[in-house]
């Protein structure tokens, strides 16, 4: 009965997780085509949400170091506060396109590869992490903890890439805004 219970429980959330893994990226490049007129830019956002990036790799690995101490309370609050943060670069990172045009990239010679390498792998997986993370948080939530376990030792490193290449992104562009 117990087995009938969480399967169940999985499938509900599968098709949620599935939703917002398909919505939030499709709905990213939809606002990418929308300016708002007669607003002035938020070129100030990007420092905000590049440290933003940075602020979450930091709790990330504080996170990591939690869970490995048996801390598990303290590892479910700063994983929280990851999710909030991913959530808050996000709107930021969307107005800042809704109300400013591209800075191109500037660089020439080899680190043009290496910026374009890292922008593009950092695009890449921050679309795939969504759901990565949403199974990780609802077996959590779910108690599930072998399974979060198992899925969690691919999500972390993914997620850290994904905040320490955006600060880098940001760190390679800023000459350029």
């Amino acid at each position: 009965m117990k087995i009938n219970k969480e399967i169940q429980e999985s499938q509900k959330y599968t098709k949620l997780i599935t939703l917002i893994s398909i919505a939030v990226p499709v709905l990213v490049a939809v606002l990418f085509t929308v300016r708002i007129p007669n607003v002035a830019s938020f070129d100030f956002l990007p420092p905000i949400y590049a440290t933003i990036n940075a602020l979450t790799a930091v709790i990330l690995i504080i996170a990591y170091i939690a869970i490995r101490n048996k801390k598990i309370k303290l590892h479910e609050r700063l994983m929280k506060i990851s999710i909030g943060l991913s959530l808050a670069f996000l709107a930021m990172y969307v107005a800042y396109h809704m109300t400013s045009d591209s800075t191109p990239y500037g660089g020439q010679g080899m680190i043009r590869n290496v910026y374009y390498f890292i922008l593009i792998s950092h695009i890449i997986l921050s679309i795939g992490i969504i759901p990565m993370v949403l199974v990780t948080y609802v077996r959590a939530i779910s108690k599930r903890f072998v399974h979060h376990k198992k899925i969690a030792v691919i999500t972390f490193p993914i997620w850290l890439y994904i905040a320490v290449t955006g600060v880098i992104v940001y760190l390679m562009i800023s000459p350029y805004y």
